[in-house]
């Protein structure tokens, strides 16, 4: 049955975050990366349009984590024995997280490697 109230959808929502990032240490890993670019970009002194991109890059690289993990789960439900089907299933999942990292260094790369930026971060330690 479907859950019609909108506060029970999301405290479901947010425990199945919570279980995810407990179990999953991909999840762990780009959570810690997503809080040091945000850092970074606090001192980079980024222009509102490129903070909306970077913050899109990091929803999509989570969001895809968050996916390829309820794909793992549902495969190994279905399917407890090996199968090439379900191991497809599962190795695309990961590619299409894969993906969106290799995006998300490329956004980075574009927002973080200008010379005038590191003269902000680099001046904090000068003080």
């Amino acid at each position: 049955m479907k859950n019609r109230h909108f506060l029970k959808s999301l405290i479901y929502a947010l425990q199945g975050i919570r279980d995810a990032f407990s179990q999953e240490r991909n999840l762990r890993f780009h959570v810690a990366a997503a809080n040091v670019v945000l850092v970074f970009a606090w001192f980079f002194g980024l222009t509102r349009t490129e903070w909306a991109v970077l913050i899109l890059t990091v929803c999509a690289v989570l969001a895809l984590e968050l996916v390829n993990t309820a794909v793992e789960h549902a495969v190994d439900l279905s399917c407890p024995q090996k199968h090439p089907k379900a191991a497809a299933a599962k190795d695309v999942a990961a590619g299409a997280v894969l993906v969106a990292a290799v995006g998300a260094v490329g956004v980075a790369i574009v927002l973080f490697i200008r010379p005038d930026a590191w003269g902000n971060l680099f001046a904090l330690w000068q003080k």
